[in-house]
């Protein structure tokens, strides 16, 4: 019995266009493919082990000739639209109080700051969710399995009583390694709001 509903962020409520980000950051920096050093400051972003200025100074410092404007919105090119009925969806099941609701995104300030400014329904969405996880603020981040293990731990779940909702495959398996029941969502064909009859089954 499904009692707990887990929900990435990104491209599963608000859209990304991970492609087109990741081509125009190689444009901007003329590089072939992201080097070593740039994914892992990345990495130590997203989990807060950097924080804003000093992940800004590394591009600054790496790619002297580019402007810090251009470079934060070459960073938040990925953030797009946010479809209205995706908050009704999450809206709706708040106030059922069936689930306990949470969300566990990988992500920074710089585009939660972009989403806060640009959505102008983010504060009224975060709040229908029971715990709202960001990898920058908890220090973790998904594939990892001690991500999915301190959601267990500081809620007081059973894995196999939790869906997990997500469009990475690297996550969702890691889930499904821990128990989790999962549904690995497809953007380019899916829509969260069906979520109770493309999962019927577990309901």
């Amino acid at each position: 019995m499904i009692k707990t509903l887990i929900f990435d962020f990104g491209d599963v409520f608000i859209n990304l266009d991970k492609q087109g980000a990741m081509q125009n950051a190689l444009d901007l920096f003329q590089l072939e493919t992201f080097e070593a050093d740039i994914i892992e400051t990345n990495t130590l972003y997203e989990v807060g082990k950097i924080s804003t200025s000093e992940f800004i100074k590394f591009y600054k410092t790496k790619f002297s000739n580019v402007h810090e404007t251009a470079l934060i919105n070459t960073w938040n090119f990925i953030i797009k639209d946010f479809p209205k009925h995706r908050l009704d969806f999450i809206k709706e099941l708040a106030h059922q109080k069936e689930y306990k609701l949470i969300l566990l995104s990988n992500t920074n300030d710089l585009h939660i700051n972009f989403i806060k400014e640009n959505v102008s329904f983010y504060e009224e969405f975060k709040a229908y969710f029971d715990v709202f996880y960001l990898s920058q603020e908890i220090h973790l981040r998904k594939p990892n399995a001690d991500i999915f293990e301190f959601v267990l731990k500081e809620n007081q779940l059973i894995a196999n009583e939790c869906l997990f909702i997500d469009d990475t495959k690297d996550n969702i398996d890691m889930a499904k390694t821990l128990n989790f029941h999962t549904w690995n969502i497809d953007e380019t064909k899916e829509d969260v709001v069906t979520l109770f009859e493309t999962k019927k089954e577990l309901f």
